[in-house]
């Protein structure tokens, strides 16, 4: 599958999309989007129905001021979490799911018996991981240093140990959509779109051997292993579905 990047782009528009794709690592630069003064409250329902595409470079915070909207409650709406990353081609609600009727109803206290025998509720299942109907391999070999942290923005993904100038492999077919350094704590960064939902990152490198645009296979060497941005040399991979972080041990083979 080929994935085409738009006529006329920038670097600063390329910049801005990789920004957008990735939430902060470590010291990473990112766009945080406060709430914007005197506007948004729980109660409010926005415009139901209504949505609204990402475009590139688009940030929360000037779409939701583009359309009268507080950046909290579009957040909210969309079940976004700071630091608010959103990328490119995403939908986004402008308003409540149903509307005013969806409103939180005021809360009657109700003082029921107090039953014999404490009820025990079964412990909810943990849902399974989305699937991305395609293989993953490892982008590199080497010892596992850092794991992925559901909700730690410092740790978005795994990082592996190795040695500099070892090779590091595209994850699986896709088109490079961001190679450079321009985000301050993940160096010499590649990002590679695999299909409208995922992605995958590989940062630290010490040589980056694809460029924008170019289309790569599972396994194809895409950059040398190095320690810009980081203490030591290590490959940080991440794997993102619809711009979030997701587990990268739940998708690669196992070891």
């Amino acid at each position: 599958m080929k994935f085409d990047l738009p006529r006329g782009m920038t670097r600063f528009a390329m910049l801005a999309m990789a920004a957008a794709l990735l939430a902060a690592c470590g010291t990473s630069t990112v766009v945080r989007s406060p709430a914007e003064p005197g506007k948004g409250s729980a109660a409010s329902v926005g415009r139901p129905g209504a949505t609204v595409v990402v475009q590139q470079g688009e940030t929360l915070y000037s779409i939701a001021r583009r359309n009268g909207v507080a950046v909290e409650d579009i957040a909210r709406w969309n079940g976004l979490k700071p630091p608010y990353t959103i990328y490119p081609g995403q939908r986004l609600a402008l308003g409540q799911a149903g509307g005013a009727h969806g409103a939180t109803a005021p809360t009657r206290t109700v003082v029921a018996p107090k039953p014999a025998t404490p009820a025990t509720s079964p412990a909810a299942p943990t849902p399974a991981p989305p699937s991305s109907g395609f293989s993953w391999r490892w982008p590199a070999q080497g010892v596992l240093l850092d794991t992925y942290v559901a909700g730690n923005n410092t740790r978005q993904g795994i990082d592996i140990g190795g040695t500099s100038g070892q090779a590091v492999t595209a994850a699986a077919d896709g088109v490079v959509v961001y190679s450079g350094a321009g985000l301050v704590g993940y160096g010499e960064l590649i990002i590679i779109k695999h299909n409208e939902q995922w992605l995958s990152a590989y940062g630290h490198n010490r040589k980056r051997l694809v460029s924008e645009g170019q289309s790569v296979k599972a396994g194809q060497q895409i950059a040398e292993m190095g320690r810009t941005g980081t203490d030591r040399e290590k490959l940080h991979f991440e794997i993102r579905y619809n711009g979030k972080p997701v587990d990268p041990l739940l998708y690669l083979p196992k070891k």
